[in-house]
């Protein structure tokens, strides 16, 4: 029987970044061939992984799927345990996620359900998105799921309860980087300069307008710059300027109308400023709406256990796993990890004892998706 919790602590020493988890697919590979049975087949896709595992009498195949890509971002926590790779962390739960995906192919292995099973161990969750190259992929297509699911981590929730709800759990959602390419000067002679310190600061002003001025008031809509890059001394006018943000929408046709509203102030404030500027939206997601029925036979399958349903809210947070559910009926729920501090916080800390949890929910789904 798998140690869930060595397992996790495992993974969480060796974060990786998108479609560069390398040690981490080696390490999941080798779990899952002491598994590995005649009914089990295992098809490798860039660093991710699909496990497909045949039922007594398939009549479907039931997917599920965990993301396994960790985050840029300096580990501060006390752990024995801690990331042994400089700069990265899972501090967004995928190492349980992992964990969690290992614990319900074990189990299925061990006790067989009439229904086919895939289990999709994803890469590159965080950025660039990994979730729509694989749906697109010939390896996706040849075990393609009929229904599908996932979970994620809830630092908020205690230990003991999952939340879902019918229709729009996670948001639309694009990166933003915009380039400002003026001219730098002295800063005594700011006349035959392009200063793009300022360009750029004005612009951040401006476009808050976007989304109080364009976006109907009962949509959802958030556009923010989270880091702004300019000059490299305090006598010289800089000549460029980087802007790193976020769009969030409720409604997929909403992120579209803030791209052409931010497209026509940059032609703008070309003018104004005299200056060129790019647009890169980067890495795209597509909202993670779940199917109502999927919710309700989650509920059904906790019947009888000691895990709490409770209701979730919406959140403006992003996910790609919405690109399996753009096509394949499914859902996501929340997994409560009672941690006091938050997703992609540098010391996020998730109580292990929520695995079991976790696997328990899991499996509960799957037996119940195969009836």
């Amino acid at each position: 029987m798998l140690n869930l919790q060595q397992i996790r602590r495992d993974l969480h020493q060796i974060p990786e970044l998108g479609f560069q988890e390398t040690k981490t697919q080696q390490y999941l590979v080798r779990k899952i061939k002491k598994l590995q049975t005649e009914r089990v087949s295992i098809q490798l896709w860039k660093t991710g992984i699909l496990v497909f595992v045949k039922g007594t009498r398939p009549q479907k195949t039931i997917g599920f799927r965990a993301d396994i890509d960790g985050l840029p971002i300096t580990e501060k926590t006390n752990f024995s345990f801690t990331s042994q790779h400089e700069g990265r962390m899972h501090a967004c739960g995928h190492d349980f996620h992992m964990t969690i995906a290992l614990g319900a192919l074990e189990r299925v292995i061990s006790e067989p359900i009439t229904d086919d099973c895939l289990f999709i161990f994803q890469p590159a969750e965080e950025g660039p998105g990994g979730a729509l190259p694989l749906l697109q992929s010939k390896e996706f297509n040849t075990w393609r799921p009929d229904v599908i699911f996932a979970l994620h981590i809830a630092p908020e929730l205690p230990v003991g309860t999952v939340a879902s709800k019918p229709g729009l759990l996670f948001a639309n959602t694009s990166e933003l980087f915009i380039d400002f390419i003026g001219k730098g000067g002295h800063a005594a002679y700011p006349h035959v300069a392009k200063d793009m310190t300022v360009a750029a600061s004005s612009f951040i002003v401006q476009m808050q307008q976007i989304v109080s001025r364009n976006i109907n008031p009962l949509e959802s809509a958030v556009v923010t710059v989270g880091k702004m890059e300019s000059g490299y001394v305090q006598n010289a006018i800089a000549e460029t300027a980087r802007l790193e943000g976020t769009i969030r929408t409720q409604h997929p046709e909403t992120i579209h109308i803030v791209k052409k509203q931010l497209e026509k102030l940059m032609k703008g404030f070309e003018i104004v400023y005299d200056c060129s500027i790019q647009v890169d939206y980067g890495a795209n997601y597509y909202q993670v709406y779940n199917q109502a029925d999927m919710v309700e036979k989650f509920q059904q399958a906790l019947d009888g256990s000691d895990i709490e349903y409770k209701q979730a809210k919406a959140a403006m947070t992003g996910e790609d796993f919405g690109y399996f559910m753009k096509e394949i009926p499914g859902f996501m729920f929340w997994l409560g990890v009672n941690s006091p501090f938050g997703l992609h916080n540098a010391q996020l800390n998730p109580d292990e004892e929520a695995l079991t949890i976790g696997l328990d929910a899991v499996t509960r789904m799957i037996s119940q998706l195969s009836e």
